[in-house]
This record gives C-alpha cells, structure tokens and sequence, in this order.
C-alpha cells in the first residue's frame, strides 16, 4: 500500500468552495464581485432595470389598474416576501451549519481513532489509517455524486462496485479491528472504544447523506422564486407614476436585494455542492490527510490548502 498517493490526483479531489476574505474595507464592500453573489444575479437585475427604463420611457405605466392600486399594495407584499425569504434562509443555513459540524464532528473521531491505535505496529497502523483517509475522500466523492471508486484508488484501496463505497471501507477497517483484538493485540476495552469512534464516523456520514438527499421542499422554493419574479417585474408598473426616472435606479437595488437573497439561500441549502459559498470540503480532507501521512512518517507532506482568488475549496 504506497504511503504517497499521487498529489495531482488529490489536488483535484474535491470542488466544493468557500469564500474567505479578509475584513472587508468601504471600497472592498461596494466593489468585491467574488463572494458577492452579484455575477449570479446580474443578468436578471439587468433585464428588471431594462424593463423600468422602457416603461418609463414610453409612459405605459398608465395603466389603470396599476394606478389605482399605487405603491402600498407592493410595500405590504415585499414585507411578506422579505419574512418569507428570511425563513427559507435561516432554514437553509441550518443546513449549511449542520454539515460544518458534521465535518468537524468527522476529524474529531478520525484524531481520537488514530491517538486510541498508536502502539499498533507499522503494518497495521498504515492500513488502517490510509483507509481513513481514502474513506474520506470517498466521502467527499459521494456528496458530491462523483466516483467514489477514482477517489480512492489513489490511496492503493481497492474496492469493487457498492452501492456505498464509504461503509465498505469502514465495514473493512472494523475487520481489521476485530482481528486484532482476536490476535489479542486490542485488548477489549481499547477495541470498545475504537468501535465507539468507528460508530462516531458512521453517524457523521449518515447526518451528511441525509442533508443531501432530502433538499429543502421543492415547492417550498418554487413557490419563492415566481413570488420573487413577478414581484420584481411590477414593481416598475407601480413605481414609475410618482418617481419617473427615478424607478430604474430603485428597482434595480430592489431586484438586485430580492435575487440575492433567493441565490444565497440556494446555495446555503445544498452545503456540498460545487458553488462559492459551500463547504470547503476538500480543504477539510486535506487537513485530515496530513495529520495522518504526518501520524506516520510520510514527509514530505501534501501542502494546506490556501484560499485562491479568495476561494478555499
């Protein structure tokens, strides 16, 4: 089993990426593009600030239904959008949170494991760890619906075609425990206590698969994303009588305020997926990774992961 895998191979485990900048100054707030959801959104923006300008432009916004209904109606229905969106959003970053623990929950139990088995010998210690290591690439590769199997061929494991790659390796490294504990190299208690930590890993995986395969209500967003929409394209019907070519310059923050909050709160939902504000999940395997090849011996070590471009991924 090679000690070093191929470090090209790890460079491109994982996608998932965070955003992290320093404390942001006055031009960095009004200017920052990575991270500001703003590429997301700018399209639409445009396209509702477009329709502001033509409406202003050619006077149709006198139409009389619009006229007589005036500009209350719509404060009152972005208040009730606004609390609805702020709802859907603490319910994703719930999410969102919830995986951050689990994968800090994941090197809690990994450190405790390799700390309870240090007196192993060599042999079985390499074993055992670099399967921990590969199970969390593999892990990595399952929230994310890549290949399970390609990430974990890199650390020498082979496995054949499951339906959870992740439970086979750890169903293997549970073997491995058992034996030794028959071979009466793990005493009894000590091997208690590596299966509390292996049952630890297991429930971190089961809490991640479960925030990946049961999304937010679809209808719960649906619902959201017309609301947002049609709101955003009436807007201007409503505000061009009193403000003229002032509606353009409103709309536009308006739109731009209601947009990204709905992109934030789709990113925040799916905390694994390939977007700038996901979990830097890579950088988290990497973190696991040297700590174990340093565990035993490997040097040199694979470089921490740094931000690029102010992302981590």
């Amino acid at each position: 089993m090679s000690l070093c895998p191929d470090r090209a191979a790890c460079a491109n485990a994982g996608r998932v990426t965070l955003i992290v900048r320093p404390k942001a100054s006055l031009w960095n707030i009004l200017f920052a593009v990575r991270g500001s959801i703003a590429g997301r959104v700018v399209w639409r923006c445009v396209f509702i600030t477009a329709l502001a300008c033509v409406i202003v432009y050619t006077g149709d916004f006198h139409i009389e239904t619009m006229a007589r209904l005036g500009t209350a109606p719509f404060g009152l229905i972005g208040i009730a959008i606004s609390i609805f969106m702020s709802f859907r959003n603490s319910a994703a970053y719930d999410r969102w949170w919830e995986g951050r623990k689990q994968w800090g929950e994941l090197l809690v139990q990994v450190r405790s494991l390799i700390r309870e088995l240090s007196d192993l010998d060599a042999e079985a210690k390499k074993r055992i760890f670099l399967s921990l290591i590969a199970y969390a690439h593999a892990l990595s590769a399952r929230l994310r619906a890549d290949d399970e199997i390609a990430a974990v061929r890199q650390w020498d494991i082979m496995v054949s075609q499951h339906p959870n790659v992740c439970d086979t390796i750890l169903r293997t490294i549970g073997a491995e425990l058992l034996a030794l504990n028959k071979a009466g190299v793990l005493s009894d208690w000590r091997y208690s206590s590596a299966a509390i930590r292996m049952n630890g890993i297991a429930s971190v995986q089961a809490a991640c698969e479960r925030i990946k395969a049961t999304p937010l209500p679809f209808a719960y967003t649906l619902l959201i994303h017309r609301t947002v929409y049609l709101f955003c394209l009436l807007l201007p019907f409503a505000l061009a009588p009193q403000l003229g070519w002032g509606t353009p310059v409103i709309v536009a923050f308006i739109s731009y305020t209601f947009f990204g909050l709905d992109a934030i709160g789709d990113d925040l939902a799916e905390p694994f997926a390939p977007a700038d504000n996901s979990l830097p999940i890579r950088a988290l395997v990497r973190i696991l990774e040297r700590e174990i090849l340093d565990f035993l011996g490997v040097k040199p070590l694979p470089d921490e992961l740094q931000p690029v471009g102010y992302v981590l991924s």
